[in-house]
Parts: C-alpha cells; sequence; structure tokens
C-alpha cells in the first residue's frame, strides 16, 4: 500500500511523516510525500529533528506531486487548514484523510520556540502514525469504509 502524505510546500510536515511512517511502517507499506507547490528544499530543522529522533533522512527531498514515484493507495493531507492554509486536492481514486498540523516553519520566537514548533509537529505526526499502524491493517484495507472512518478519527488525536 502507497501512502502520499501530501501538503503545500513538502519542506516540512509532509517530510516529517514520509519519513516517520517509512521508519515505523510494516512490510508492504510505503509513504511518499509531495506538495502542490514545493519550496524546492526541505528545511533544515526538519532534517534536524529526524536525525535526533534516530529516523534517515537520506533521499528526502522536495517534490511536486505532478512527478510521483508511484501512485497512492491513501492520501493523507497534513496542512493546518484551521489557520486558513489552502490544502490541495488530490484528484483521483484515492481514499483521503486530513490530518491537519500547524505549519512549524511559519514559527516565530527564539531558537527553543521554533525548535518545540517543529518537535510539536512531529509528536503530533507520530502518534497519529503509530496509531495507524496499531489498527488491525490485514482486515481495513479490504473495507475503505471502515477504513476511511478510522483514518478521520487519528486525524483528531494528539499526543
Amino acid at each position: 500500500m502507497n501512502v502520499l502524505v501530501l501538503c503545500t510546500g513538502n519542506s516540512c510536515r509532509s517530510i516529517l511523516g514520509e519519513a516517520t511512517f517509512n521508519h515505523l511502517a510494516p512490510a508492504g507499506w510505503h509513504a511518499v510525500s509531495a506538495g502542490s507547490k514545493p519550496a524546492g528544499y526541505v528545511h533544515p530543522r526538519s532534517l534536524a529533528l529526524l536525525a535526533r529522533e534516530g529516523i534517515s533522512t537520506e533521499g528526502y527531498h522536495s517534490k511536486s506531486w505532478d512527478s510521483l514515484p508511484v501512485t497512492p493507495d491513501i492520501v493523507i493531507t497534513v496542512c493546518g487548514s484551521a489557520a486558513g492554509e489552502t490544502c490541495p486536492a488530490y484528484l483521483g481514486p484515492v481514499l483521503r484523510a486530513h490530518w491537519g498540523v500547524k505549519d512549524p516553519a511559519h514559527a516565530t520566537g527564539t531558537e527553543e520556540e521554533i525548535d518545540a514548533a517543529f518537535m510539536h509537529a512531529y509528536r503530533v505526526l507520530r502518534a497519529r502514525i503509530e496509531a495507524f499502524f496499531a489498527l488491525p491493517l490485514e482486515q481495513l484495507v479490504n473495507n475503505p469504509i471502515r477504513l476511511k472512518a478510522e483514518l478521520d478519527r487519528i486525524g483528531t488525536l494528539l499526543p
């Protein structure tokens, strides 16, 4: 199963989600990330945070949803729509869910406050990904209505 973690810039949240998903994924599950308007770089704080968490950063780069290496089965948008951010709408026959996370790239304040914003985004995404992998995925893959309900429920979880 291929999961697309999608946002606008593909420099922070979607990269954190992709890397964490792949780090925790059982055999047969794989994530890619992309953006509708990719920034063209991965935010250095995202890479540093992943490295501190023991998650490989090799090969991750900001990319467009126009050049995906696989066709996704599931699309998870991670835009912080509560802040008025526009989330890209992926068109195609896929299961969709929204796991909104505030964009740490826009955090301001001290270095510690900005790092805390990145850590918060990571913790939210990790908690949701862990909840996803705790599901009986073998059963849910063949029950898209129930899987969609679980994905939507997970999108409300906070660490």
